[in-house]
């Protein structure tokens, strides 16, 4: 039986699951691949990925949230261009979710932003980070 090692998840207490499932839907492109109610608690459970490596967040309704991913403290999503993030940006900053604009930081940085997702955490939009290179050239 095949089994998952490494970094495989993170997990975020949030007040409405399905806000945050929307969320994650427009701005990083993430849809539920599992969904649950906790046999233990009766918690909302959801799994939601990207599909583009075997990660997830798991978001855990709850009653009390305390947003721990606060700037500097964030999740990041890479996009495929800076039209499409400057796009994301345009809508968030619509829907009062943007909390830092688009901003060029050079490399290893890259084309930035923050968002506000609705509990607080924070994710950020990226440009040119070029992470996966990074860790795949690393890995040889």
């Amino acid at each position: 039986m095949k089994m998952d090692i490494g970094l495989t998840h993170i997990a975020l207490p949030v007040s409405d699951i399905e806000q945050s499932v929307q969320f994650y839907a427009t701005y990083a492109a993430m849809k539920v691949v599992h969904r649950r109610i906790d046999a233990e608690t009766g918690v909302a459970v959801v799994w939601l990925s990207d599909q583009t490596r075997p990660f997830v967040i798991v978001l855990i309704q709850s009653d009390s949230v305390h947003p721990v991913l606060s700037p500097l403290a964030h999740l990041g999503v890479g996009c495929p261009n800076r039209e499409a993030m400057d796009a994301l940006c345009e809508r968030a900053e619509q829907e009062g979710v943007l909390l830092q604009s688009p901003k060029e930081s050079g490399y290893p940085i890259g084309y930035w932003a923050f968002l506000r997702d609705p509990d607080g955490h924070t994710l950020e939009l990226s440009y040119g980070q070029e992470i996966g290179l990074t860790v795949e050239s690393n890995a040889r």
